[in-house]
C-alpha cells in the first residue's frame, strides 16, 4: 500500500485530501505544518508528499528540500493558491514532481498522484527501469524533462495558461511546440473548450482561407452549403496555428483582423462573425527576419508575439535524453507488448553523442524502431538506426567507461559480435566464405554464430 503524507496548515484542506486519498486505497498521514512534516519524515518514509506552499515558519519549499535530503526517492507535489512562474521554477529545480494550484480538480490530483507512484515504481512493486535518469525529472502534460531550460518552459506555461494573451512558440522542428500549445490549453480555464490545430504550411493556399474562416453556399464551385471554418469551431477555446511563418501574405491581412477584432467573414460572405478564441502560434523560422524581408506583416507579428516561448533544441539539453529514452521505451514496450527494461550503456552513449537535427521527434522515432526490432529485454546498439552513424567500430566499443551500475557483459559482447558479422557479410556481399575470411574464422564457425545470434543475412 502506497504511503502518502498531506501537509497543510488549513485543517479543512487536510481533511478533504485525507478522505479522498484514503478512498483511493493509500495509507495516509497528515501534518499541520512544515516543521511537523519534517519531524514525521525523519521517522517514517513516504512514497508521495503533498504539501501546501505558503505555510508559516517552514514553507513548502523548505519541506521539499528537507524531504529530498532525507529521502530523495520520495515524490513531492506542491499545492498553492499563490502560483507564480518563479516559484514553479524554484520548486522544480529543487526536485518537486509537480506543482498544482489550489483550485485543482480532484481528478487531476488523483491522476498526478497515480503518475508519481507509477514513475517511482510503487504500483509495480519495484523500481522502474532507468531510475537513475529520473532524479529531479518533472512530468508536465505529455512532456518530461529535468533540464533547466525545459523547467523554465514548464514554469512559463503555468504562468501564462490562464491569461488571454496570444502566445508564439519558437523552435526547431521536432522540439515539441504543439505539446506546449496543448499544455497551455489543458492548464487554462478554457481546457473544456475546443483545441483546434492547423498546419499553415500543410494546406494549399487556395484552400487555407476557407479552412480558417469557412465559406457560404455558392462562394465557389463545390460550395453546396454553408460551412464554418476552424475559427468558429474553436470558439471559446484555442486555435493553434502551426508553421505560422508559411501563411501567405494575402491571408495575413484577414488573420490580423481576426486577431485584433475577433471578427471575420466567411469566404463569399458579407456578415461579420464574432468569436472568442485564444490564438497560439508556432514557427521554426526566424519570424522577425521574415518581417524585415517583407514576407511577414510587422503588425501581425507583434499581435501574435505577445508572449514568446522559445523551445530549446535537444542537443542543448542532453541531460533530458536518458529520461526521454526511458519514457519512449516504456511507451512503445506497452504498445508492442514487449518487456524491454533497459538500454545498454553503449547504445545510450551513442544517443548522448548524437546531435539530433530532428530533436525529440527524431529520438522518439529511433526508440520506436529500436523497440520494434529488439528481440531481447534490452535495447542494443545494433537496433539504433541513427543517421550518419557509421563510426561504431570495435575500437570505440572497447574504449567504453564502465558505469557505476555495471553492464550486462554477455549482451554487450553479443552486440559487438553481431555488428562485426553483419559488417563482414555486407562487405562480402553475402558470400559467407569471404566473410569468414575477413573475420579469420571457418565458414562453419560463421554459420554457427549467425544462427546463434539470429542474424539476418543480406
Amino acid at each position: 500500500m502506497a504511503r502518502v503524507l498531506v501537509v497543510d496548515d488549513d485543517r479543512g484542506m487536510r481533511e478533504v485530501l485525507e478522505i479522498m486519498l484514503t478512498r483511493e486505497g493509500y495509507q495516509v498521514a497528515s501534518a499541520p505544518g512544515g516543521r511537523e512534516a519534517l519531524s514525521i519524515c525523519r521517522k517514517n518514509k513516504f512514497d508521495v508528499v503533498i504539501t501546501d506552499l505558503k505555510m508559516p515558519r517552514v514553507d513548502g519549499i523548505d519541506v521539499l528540500k528537507g524531504i529530498k535530503e532525507m529521502s530523495p526517492e520520495t515524490m513531492v507535489i506542491l499545492v498553492t493558491a499563490y502560483a507564480s512562474g518563479e516559484t514553479a521554477v524554484a520548486a522544480m529545480q529543487e526536485g518537486a514532481y509537480d506543482y498544482l494550484e489550489k483550485n485543482f480538480d480532484i481528478e487531476e490530483l488523483k491522476l498526478t498522484v497515480r503518475d508519481a507512484l507509477r514513475r517511482k515504481g510503487v504500483d509495480q512493486g519495484r523500481d522502474l527501469p532507468f531510475n537513475e535518469a529520473l532524479d529531479g525529472a518533472v512530468s508536465f502534460g505529455n512532456m518530461v524533462a529535468k533540464s533547466k531550460e525545459m523547467l523554465k518552459v514548464f514554469a512559463l506555461i503555468r504562468k501564462v495558461a490562464n491569461t488571454r494573451a496570444n502566445v508564439l512558440i519558437l523552435g526547431e522542428s521536432g522540439t515539441g511546440k504543439e505539446l506546449v500549445a496543448r499544455a497551455i490549453h489543458e492548464n487554462s480555464d478554457r481546457k473544456k473548450k475546443p483545441f483546434v490545430a492547423i498546419n499553415c504550411g500543410g494546406i494549399p493556399e487556395t484552400l487555407l482561407e476557407s479552412e480558417l474562416f469557412g465559406y457560404v453556399k455558392g462562394a465557389f464551385t463545390g460550395a453546396y452549403a454553408d460551412r464554418p471554418g476552424l475559427f468558429e469551431v474553436a470558439n471559446g477555446g484555442v486555435i493553434f496555428l502551426d508553421e505560422i511563418g508559411e501563411l501567405p501574405v494575402i491571408l495575413q491581412v484577414k488573420l490580423l483582423r481576426a486577431v485584433q477584432e475577433k471578427t471575420f467573414r466567411r469566404v463569399g460572405g458579407s456578415e461579420d462573425i464574432r468569436v472568442d478564441v485564444r490564438i497560439i502560434s508556432a514557427t521554426n523560422q526566424d519570424l522577425f527576419q521574415r518581417v524585415k524581408e517583407g514576407a511577414f506583416r510587422e503588425d501581425l507579428y507583434y499581435r501574435l508575439n505577445v508572449i514568446p516561448i522559445p523551445m530549446p533544441p535537444l542537443r542543448k539539453r542532453k541531460e533530458d535524453i536518458p529520461i526521454l529514452v526511458r519514457y519512449f521505451t516504456e511507451k512503445y514496450s506497452r504498445q508492442f507488448g514487449k518487456e524491454i527494461g533497459k538500454i545498454s550503456s553503449y547504445a545510450l552513449e551513442l544517443l548522448m553523442e548524437y546531435q539530433f537535427p530532428g530533436n525529440v521527434r527524431e529520438l522518439e522515432n529511433i526508440i520506436e524502431r529500436s523497440v520494434a526490432l529488439e528481440t531481447s529485454n534490452i535495447i542494443l546498439p545494433e537496433n539504433l538506426v541513427i543517421a550518419g552513424n557509421e563510426k561504431t567500430d570495435v575500437v570505440r566499443a572497447f574504449d567504453l567507461e564502465l558505469p557505476d551500475e555495471g553492464i550486462n557483459l554477455d549482451a554487450e559482447m553479443a552486440s559487438i559480435e553481431r555488428r562485426l558479422i553483419e559488417k563482414a557479410l555486407q562487405k562480402a556481399r553475402g558470400t559467407k566464405t569471404k566473410a569468414a575470411q575477413l573475420l579469420n574464422m571457418t565458414r562453419d564457425a560463421l554459420n554457427y554464430r549467425i544462427e546463434k545470434l539470429d542474424i539476418r543475412e543480406p
